[in-house]
């Protein structure tokens, strides 16, 4: 330790005074994610807004930690939740036990299954940190419509899964309130 060192110091302290803060108001502001950052799960939607997920279980028997549960269900012509002959009735994911590798997300053969890049999947309750499929659908947009419908966009599963890149461009049409 040199004799000047002591005054080097309060050089440094000295110009950190004038410099701009960094702090980050991260509960009450978060900070955006990188656009590809793989966070939470999403299970998606058709543009009439019947669920792309069929209930194979697939996701479930993909994931290395046996995170996700799924219980299929079988669509009615009076209750149809997607264009196939099953659904996903019971989806639930357990963040305690997913280790975010995405397996499932490729094992999904209908692209229902998503990562978004939502990250706070904290809590100091455990039960919250099981989702369940309502906390994992995505948000109707406009021109969705809640199911269980009738199919919108054409009749049969194959109008939905072969033709469904050119549907997601079509602009949905309003469809008139359930009275």
């Amino acid at each position: 330790m040199g004799m000047f060192d002591p005054i080097k110091g309060f050089g440094v302290t000295f110009g950190m005074m004038f410099k701009k803060v960094a702090t980050e108001e991260y509960p009450e502001a978060g900070a955006p994610a990188a656009p590809r950052y793989h966070g939470r799960h999403q299970l998606n939607r058709h543009p009439d807004g019947l669920e792309k997920c069929v209930g194979c279980e697939l996701c479930a028997w993909a994931c290395p930690a046996d995170a996700i549960f799924v219980e299929g269900g079988d669509n009615t012509e009076e209750a149809r939740y997607s264009p196939g002959e099953r659904y996903g009735a019971d989806y639930q994911i357990n963040y305690l036990r997913c280790i975010g590798c995405g397996l499932c997300v490729e094992a999904c053969p209908t692209r229902s299954l998503t990562m978004i890049n939502f990250y706070e999947l904290a809590d100091d309750d455990r039960q919250r940190l099981i989702y369940t499929k309502e906390d994992l659908l995505a948000p109707l947009l406009p021109g969705m419509e809640q199911p269980p419908h009738p199919m919108r966009l054409g009749e049969n599963e194959q109008d939905y899964y072969v033709n469904g890149p050119e549907l997601a461009r079509q602009p949905a049409e309003p469809k008139e309130p359930v009275k």
